[in-house]
């Protein structure tokens, strides 16, 4: 006879033990965010699947695409016929044959006169074909997203950029004839700076580019002093020069990606000793490098910590003062979202804005923006979760990768080939000295600025209400640079729309985001165009404004100068300085 109930206990046994769930929710999460930092780490922090699946979507549109793939042969057969004509006419006429193709502007792989005469001509002109054919073959592939075909075309540039005929020493013009000419000296350098390289990389030391140069020596030397400190910045008020000056202070905000400095460099390429010996007062925040116990830092913490208490800092020493904010970068966009928030609730305390290459309209923000999507942001958040912080090497990387020509392998040819030793400027020095970011702050800027762009869309919350761009009243004077992959001048130039201020330059420079902010007085080469716009003035096009504001040649610095100068009070004596808590540059500038 069957014993029911002990059956009836061994089936309702069994039945539980099916519907059990042996992994909750929080350790599944647990072991796929292990996985994920595993997989990230191993990537360099690049989204594989999500690079994968482009590919994929490319290659399986192109496979059912007959009309683009006959398209695609007729290209390269065409790129055959035009490479035979440049062989022809070289064979011909020499270093006179007329190019097929001419590089980009701004790239300096083939600016060397060694690339005109054959058999160098040659090699330039089959890379610049391929490299054509390969962006043809990414584009107008029925089916495929926009996103994934701006992806391909992105790594298709990265993957030929690696087997350019400039970086390897055998078809390099001029690494040969440098060679010739120093009996292989250039090598032996090369050599020794890349054992140099290797070794101080091993070892955890600072790299080779700030051998020479010192913090506090010959980088940030401008007389100052610390007048405000809290766990995030620094305030630094510099020492006037002048027996007077302007009432209004200039307040300094730079990126928090990387040191203040970079607007206080080397003597004769420091905007701050620039605007102190034009008369102005001059504060600047310097930002601490975040560790692992700032990870939950958000993008609000920034703008209390940094410029409203620098604001309220600069209140005490200097009451009554307007002031004229200038924000750079990430810290533009920063110092865009302090004034939005001042002007919705009635704070009158600046006398202008000016934005140095920085976004407070996202949609144009470049092909940093190919990695701003939930996967890359999931990528991100694996690598950034377990530390609490971005490091700075992850951080320079993403910028490297988009102009790997001019930061990866152009340097290499310099430095290992042409054994060329970086140590003695500046702004390489300041670039290698990066700092990280918090978990909290970067995750919601990527997300809220780049990814659903809610400043511009009016959608941007601080303290739970929204702020708006347009409210913005005071006068506002924009920079833009002609070749920054950072922030695209374009992109900076969407202030133009934004902005309802009565009193609006903007002012495109030649040069890049870093390069093209620093350029002193004397510099050579520079230009720059401006159009100020007044309170009946419609909205000109990027196009437009480049065809309108007439090109002039030199530093932009004193067209800014005179401006805030003509925004400014008759000059008076200049103010106390505050109580010294450290001598400029400060202490958080040192942290690594």
């Amino acid at each position: 006879m069957t014993n029911q109930p002990a059956d009836m206990a061994t089936a309702g046994a069994m039945t539980d033990l099916v519907s059990s769930r042996w992994l909750s929710d929080r350790i599944a999460e647990r072991i796929d965010r292990a996985a994920g930092v595993a997989v990230a780490r191993a990537s360099s922090g690049l989204p594989l699947p999500r690079i994968l699946l482009a590919y994929a979507d490319w290659a399986m549109h192109l496979g059912l695409s007959p009309g683009k793939a006959g398209q695609l042969v007729e290209a390269w057969a065409r790129q055959y016929r035009r490479m035979g004509r440049f062989t022809l006419n070289t064979m011909i006429q020499g270093a006179a044959a007329p190019r097929e193709v001419e590089p980009e502007a701004g790239d300096r792989r083939f600016v060397d006169e060694g690339w005109r005469n054959p058999p160098f001509s040659l090699l330039e002109q089959a890379f610049l074909l391929r490299r054509e054919w390969w962006r043809e073959a990414a584009t107008g592939v029925r089916g495929v997203s926009d996103e994934d075909a701006a992806l391909v075309r992105f790594f298709n540039d990265r993957l030929l950029d690696s087997i350019a005929p400039g970086n390897f020493p055998l078809t390099n013009p001029q690494v040969l004839r440098t060679t010739w000419q120093e009996k292989g000296a250039n090598l032996l350098r090369g050599a020794r700076n890349l054992v140099r390289d290797v070794y101080r990389d091993k070892t955890g030391q600072p790299p080779a580019a700030l051998a020479d140069f010192k913090v506090g020596e010959n980088l940030a030397t401008t007389p100052g002093r610390v007048v405000y400190r809290n766990r995030l910045i620094e305030l630094i008020q510099y020492e006037p020069t002048t027996r007077r000056v302007h009432p209004e202070p200039v307040l300094i905000v730079p990126a928090w990606i990387m040191k203040f400095y970079i607007l206080d460099l080397a003597e004769g390429q420091s905007m701050v000793r620039y605007l102190l010996d034009q008369g102005h007062t001059v504060f600047i925040v310097s930002w601490k490098n975040p560790d692992a116990g700032d990870r939950d830092l958000g993008m609000d913490d920034y703008r209390t910590l940094g410029p409203m208490a620098a604001l309220d800092a600069i209140g005490e020493l200097l009451p009554e003062r307007p002031v004229h904010a200038m924000g750079y970068c990430v810290g533009g966009t920063l110092m865009s979202i302090t004034a939005a928030t001042m002007a919705r609730d009635g704070d009158d305390r600046l006398a202008s804005l000016t934005l140095l290459a920085a976004q407070s309209d996202f949609t144009l923000a470049g092909e940093l923006k190919l990695f701003i999507n939930e996967a890359q942001l999931t990528w991100l958040d694996h690598m950034m979760n377990r530390k609490g912080v971005l490091e700075a090497d992850q951080m320079a990387g993403a910028f490297k990768l988009l102009r790997a020509s001019d930061m990866v392998w152009q340097p290499l040819v310099d430095n290992y080939l042409l054994g060329v030793d970086g140590r003695g400027i500046a702004l390489m020095a300041w670039n290698a000295d990066a700092t990280r970011m918090p978990y909290r702050m970067h995750t919601e800027y990527l997300r809220r600025l780049y990814l659903h762009n809610e400043l511009a869309q009016g959608q941007y919350l601080v303290d739970s209400r929204p702020i708006a761009i347009k409210d913005i009243r005071v006068p506002i004077f924009a920079v833009g640079t002609e070749t920054d992959h950072i922030a695209p001048w374009h992109s900076a130039y969407k202030i133009c729309l934004l902005s309802q201020s009565d009193d609006l330059t903007f002012l495109l420079t030649s040069g890049g985001h870093n390069a093209g902010i620093i350029t002193p007085p004397g510099h050579p080469r520079r230009r720059y165009r401006q159009y100020r716009w007044g309170p009946d003035d419609r909205y000109l096009s990027p196009d437009e404004f480049f065809e309108r504001a007439e090109p002039e040649q030199g530093s932009w610095w004193p067209a800014w100068q005179a401006w805030l100068a003509g925004h400014s009070g008759n000059k008076v004596a200049p103010p106390a300085m505050g109580d010294s808590l450290a001598d400029a540059p400060g202490t958080y500038v040192h942290q690594r």
